[in-house]
């Protein structure tokens, strides 16, 4: 500044400021980032100059249409809609909605081999891969919709949002793209056109051959994979949710952190910051004695009357930001709450942090349970049986744990965060456990499909071997775009985004394909337990030679 004179501009409107600038290329940078990553994606899945195109076309319609319901909701239904729930809408059309393309083309390219119709392959496509593709959705949807449970405002008006871009995703890609796939037609595969009655290539790759491994020791290969995650699921302890200070909220040092570090330096903690105090008229004199007395707490000011209120400051000792200075206002609420015919309330900044994370903690502790069995009871009506979810839903948690103990160990040793915001964990567990589950659905229907067919293990493997490639890009996919969420200057949403592309990664790598076909082939057919197909006698060719039939 003139003459050597530094100006910074810190405090509650400072640090508002420098969160809406961090913010405000949020939709363009993360459209933009999302796009190239999936782009890039498909053109290594699909190995085609061109059928890249129509995934791409039918979400960017997907994404342009849920805007334009979310706005009109917004506009006059009293629907909420923040920066974050924006930027995370973008991410999550584009990376679901990708998702359930891969899906619905990889099934369609399949049956193109045994059609020569290709209405006939779409019909039968929609047929067989329609029902997993809609109860993924379903389950993801109502996942979300259980965020509206929440106190805290921000987070119960993400539900919403993101719900219904999840929902729009959903109809484009099981309407726009199976008409935009039949209209172009085979030659929209070149290089590798899909020819009536040519091999199909799955039973003979990768997840194939992954497959044939772990049928060997199934019982080893699960034991093993869970010790491995249980050990990840250590790095918990190191989690340190409890929120983030102003400074720790920012990756890069804004004016506002700037400013409060000279505050810091010559001032008690919390000037600029002070803690306020109302009350009924006549209490002032005895809130003032009441608010002295408490520890923590320095400058209490002479006691005024506003608009029918006693009203008083006080300045917190220790930085308002702090574990300290929360401790501080639970002991000033419980002195001036004792003040009788008081009716006191205490307010201020810190105040209202301390207040979000407690609703914070709350809505965790709700809605986690909620999303549980909302997902139990989707895959029990869809598997029509009972051990297969148990198994599914402790898998997906084991998985939840395992990628936020590895997380919790690159924010402390890696990146150097401070910590991670306390809504955090719920955030992570409603996309990992919402869109992991997808993946256990698209794996589980088709191997239920292979065992009603061909017996249990032939089920297993083959379900595997077709379902493996498509999972595993369906998962690159959403890794990568959650992963563009770390290119924004902004703590939370760079821990949200690095968490949810390792869970992702984890599941669809490990969990999904190495630990439920481990478990699936050692269990059996008591998979299917109560159902019918638990008591199905598995067909001769298995009985004979232990090869599964259809898988060379």
């Amino acid at each position: 500044g003139a003459d050597g004179l530094n100006v910074h501009i810190a405090g509650p409107l400072g640090t508002a400021a420098d969160s809406s600038n961090a913010f405000k290329g949020i939709d363009g940078t993360l459209l933009f980032s999302a796009l190239a990553v999936v782009i890039v994606i498909l053109l290594l899945t699909y190995r085609s100059p061109v059928l890249w195109l129509l995934p791409v076309i039918s979400a960017g319609v997907a994404l342009i249409t849920a805007e334009a319901v979310i706005y009109l909701l917004a506009a006059h239904a009293g629907l909420t809609v923040n920066a974050q729930s924006a930027g995370i809408l973008d991410v999550l059309v584009f990376g679901a909605g990708t998702d359930y393309a891969l899906l619905i083309t990889a099934r369609y390219r399949e049956e193109l081999r045994r059609h020569e119709d290709r209405h006939a392959a779409m019909a039968v496509a929609l047929r067989r891969a329609g029902p997993a593709v809609v109860a993924s959705g379903g389950t993801v949807i109502l996942s979300l919709l259980t965020l509206s449970l929440a106190e805290l405002n921000s987070t119960k008006s993400m539900g919403p949002v993101l719900a219904i871009g999840v929902a729009v995703a959903l109809l484009a890609m099981i309407t726009l793209l199976p008409a935009l796939l039949v209209i172009t037609g085979r030659w929209v595969f070149w290089p590798v056109k899909p020819a009536y009655g040519s091999a199909e290539p799955t039973t003979r790759g990768l997840w194939a051959r992954v497959g044939r491994r772990i049928a060997v020791r199934p019982r080893a290969v699960w034991i093993g994979t869970i010790v491995v995650l249980g050990a990840m699921a250590f790095g918990l302890a190191g989690l340190h949710a409890s929120g983030l200070t102003n400074a720790q909220s920012f990756r890069g040092h804004p004016d506002s952190v700037t400013g409060q570090t000279v505050l810091d330096a010559h001032f008690p903690g919390g000037a600029g910051q002070p803690v306020e105090v109302f009350g009924n008229p006549g209490s002032g004199p005895q809130l003032a004695a009441a608010l002295r007395s408490v520890s923590g707490l320095t400058g209490v000011t002479r006691p005024v009357t506003l608009d029918g209120h006693a009203y008083l400051e006080a300045t917190l000792t220790s930085a308002p930001d702090s574990q300290a200075a929360y401790a501080t206002i639970d002991r000033a609420r419980a002195a001036v709450h004792a003040v009788p015919g008081a009716d006191a309330l205490v307010g201020g900044n810190t105040a209202v942090n301390l207040d979000v994370q407690r609703a914070a903690a709350h809505d965790r502790n709700l809605i986690i349970p909620v999303i549980l069995a909302v997902v139990f009871v989707i895959l029990m009506l869809l598997l029509r049986a009972l051990v297969a979810p148990v198994m599914l839903i402790a898998t997906v948690v084991l998985s939840f744990a395992s990628a936020l103990g590895i997380s919790a160990l690159f924010f402390d040793h890696v990146f150097n965060f401070g910590g991670a915001d306390t809504s955090f964990p719920l955030f992570v567990f409603v996309f990992l456990v919402a869109l992991g589950i997808d993946y256990n659905i698209f794996l589980m229907t088709r191997v239920r499909e292979e065992a009603q067919r061909h017996g249990p293990r032939t089920g297993a493997l083959t379900g595997l071997a077709a379902t493996g490639g498509v999972i595993t890009s369906a998962g690159c996919v959403l890794a990568g775009t959650f992963a563009v969420l770390g290119t924004l200057p902004v703590t939370f949403l760079t821990e949200l985004g690095f968490a949810v592309a390792f869970g992702v990664l984890l599941d669809t790598i490990v969990v999904r394909s190495v630990l439920v076909t481990a478990l699936n082939l050692d269990l059996g057919r008591w998979v299917w337990w109560p159902s019918r197909l638990a008591r199905q006698p598995a067909p001769e060719a298995e009985t004979l030679t232990g090869e599964p039939a259809g898988v060379p």
